[in-house]
């Protein structure tokens, strides 16, 4: 049996295709993260991010709410606004906002270590991160060490370890730049004696 089968042209009917439902789900899902993630932020953090005026004031307001039902509501609208936009440039803010807090902490870590290390051992740590950071204003690195060396000995407030934690995280800081939000640890400001 070869019969050849002839397709009339004018029989030929088109249907519409159907957007795959879990598809959507997945990319709504997705928003929903990135809206959550995007609450997390600071001010200063989020106003980097460029959003339309609607998505900004939505996470500025969402950012003060607890994790309740309108707070959930909030973060789909958000997620549903972030749908009707260009969201690749967005997407890359959040992602460098992302690695430089993954970069902050650990510097932090760095500081705090050479800190504990550099009070416990004294001089002979101080001159293994002199060999290290050449650049470092050894006076002063070595003037906040004895100060800290002090305070540890006589159980008085760690001034002037904090001191030398804030210039040791300056030390450590990837490419020279400055952290927007307040460092770990620095409760106040204070001058060295």
């Amino acid at each position: 049996m070869n019969e050849e089968y002839e397709y009339d042209d004018e029989e030929v009917e088109y249907y519409a295709v159907r957007p795959n439902k879990t598809q959507i789900k997945k990319d709504m899902a997705a928003l929903f993260v990135v809206s959550e993630e995007m609450s997390e932020l600071s001010m200063g953090q989020l106003k980097t991010l460029d959003l339309p005026e609607v998505i900004n004031k939505a996470v500025v307001e969402v950012s003060g709410m607890p994790h309740k039902g309108a707070r959930k509501r909030l973060l789909k609208f958000i997620a549903g606004q972030l749908n009707k936009i260009e969201l690749d440039p967005i997407l890359e803010k959040l992602a460098r906002i992302k690695n430089k807090s993954a970069h902050a902490v650990r510097e932090h870590h760095i500081a705090e270590r050479w800190r504990d290390r550099l009070i416990s051992d004294g001089n002979g740590a101080l001159t293994e991160l002199l060999d290290e950071q050449p650049h470092a204003d050894r006076q002063l690195l070595r003037q906040l060490l004895r100060n800290a060396q002090k305070e540890a000995e006589a159980g008085k407030p760690p001034k002037s370890s904090r001191l030398l934690y804030r210039q040791l995280k300056t030390l450590f800081q990837v490419d020279g730049e400055s952290d927007d939000e307040p460092e770990i640890g620095d409760e106040n400001e204070e001058e060295i004696d």
